[in-house]
């Protein structure tokens, strides 16, 4: 009798132990799974053992069902999401993106393209995948360059959890360098360290003024407005009275968070790369609609059998953010056409600036131009190109 009440107030324990479906957001399927396997693997032993009766397997079979229940339910939700994802693409992309002839065809494009998608695993820290990436596809990277990307991350890292150890044990090693590109690294890492010590709490001057002397005054000649004004944040501290000064940008986040893009900058241009991933700004700029606006210009220009003006310009604007414009954007404001290499920005001794083909027109009998937005005139060799 003792062991029939056992054998029920454990069956009672396994049904209660799996409530039913929340009406709310369904168990994870791995969730599910786990759970119904360790009830088979229960039930299973204890029909080894001769310890199962008929009523434990009527619930057992409530259980499957339930767990195949939450199991459908949460297939549901994905596959609704990626129903509303083709929905969210088609209005992203209206227009059907452009076709060409196959890009990596031959053996070279192939490995080629294989080598920058091994790069870009390994610029973005993603080590392990990189790894699996270049065994299984048997790419050649040197092992030397792929210990430099781990050294970036790892510097990285430490910057973002405020630690500028790392990266100044670089800087010091790559010193000759990063003064041949007259970057302010080195500086910025140590101005980084000095406001922390100003705006610890308490404020720790002494150590302050001391790390100042030691590494900060190594940069008065090429930095010395910037250091009168470091030294001279020190009658506002602590915080709270620097936030209420003329140097309360020196509290902001930004001073210690852009040493992170600054240092990859550094980093990436050691090796003779670029700052950013190009899988990562194909992905910004046609991702971001570039390649549909194109597609869409091309639609209509064929149905308006017209052609591009010119090849190396585009007929439309696209859009793109800061960090992804390489090249001058000047539009001239007297002929609207867009600068170019042949057509560069002039700029003329009253300091308006117009394309270099209107300031030809502009001029006159011995070079005189006079400026179409103030009385001041000037001469054509007296105009300077502008770079933006």
């Amino acid at each position: 009798m003792d062991a029939t009440l056992k054998e029920l107030v454990k069956l009672e324990q396994l049904t209660s132990a799996h409530p039913p479906i929340n009406k709310g957001k369904a168990p994870a399927i791995s969730d599910s799974l786990d759970s119904l396997l360790a009830t088979l693997h229960d039930q299973k032993q204890r029909i080894q053992e001769g310890r199962s009766y008929e009523y434990e397997l009527h619930g057992l079979a409530k259980t499957i069902e339930l767990r195949k229940k939450e199991i459908d339910d949460r297939q549901k939700e994905v596959y609704n999401s990626l129903a509303r994802y083709g929905k969210a693409l088609d209005k992203r992309f209206p227009n059907a993106l452009p076709t060409y002839e196959p890009l990596f065809a031959s053996e070279e494009a192939e490995a080629a393209l294989e080598r920058v998608v091994a790069m870009h695993f390994l610029r973005t820290g993603r080590f392990s995948t990189a790894e699996t990436f270049i065994e299984e596809f048997g790419i050649d990277i040197p092992s030397h360059l792929q210990s430099q990307f781990i050294d970036l991350y790892r510097i990285l890292t430490a910057l973002r959890n405020q630690d500028i150890a790392p990266a100044l044990e670089w800087a010091t090693r790559n010193r000759s360098f990063l003064q041949s590109r007259s970057s302010p690294l080195e500086f910025y890492l140590h101005r980084s360290e000095y406001i922390r010590l100003l705006l610890s709490s308490p404020p720790d001057l002494q150590r302050a003024i001391s790390y100042a002397n030691k590494h900060l005054s190594l940069f008065f000649t090429t930095h010395a407005p910037e250091l009168r004004r470091l030294m001279a944040a020190l009658m506002f501290v602590p915080r709270e009275r620097m936030q209420k000064s003329p140097y309360e940008d020196l509290t902001l986040p930004a001073v210690h968070q852009e040493l992170e893009p600054m240092f990859a900058t550094e980093f990436s241009a050691s090796l003779g790369m670029s700052k950013q991933a190009p899988l990562r700004v194909v992905a910004d700029i046609g991702g971001g609609g570039a390649l549909a606006r194109i597609e869409k210009g091309r639609k209509i220009m064929r149905e308006r059998r017209s052609e591009w003006s010119q090849t190396d310009e585009l007929p439309i604007e696209v859009p793109l953010p800061p960090e992804n414009r390489y090249h001058s954007i000047f539009a001239c404001p007297v002929s609207k056409d867009q600068s170019t290499e042949q057509n560069p920005p002039m700029m003329m001794a009253c300091g308006h600036v117009v394309s270099k083909d209107s300031l030809q027109k502009l001029s006159k009998a011995k070079g005189i131009v006079k400026c179409p937005y103030c009385p001041v005139e000037s001469t054509l060799n007296t105009a300077l190109r502008v770079y933006f």
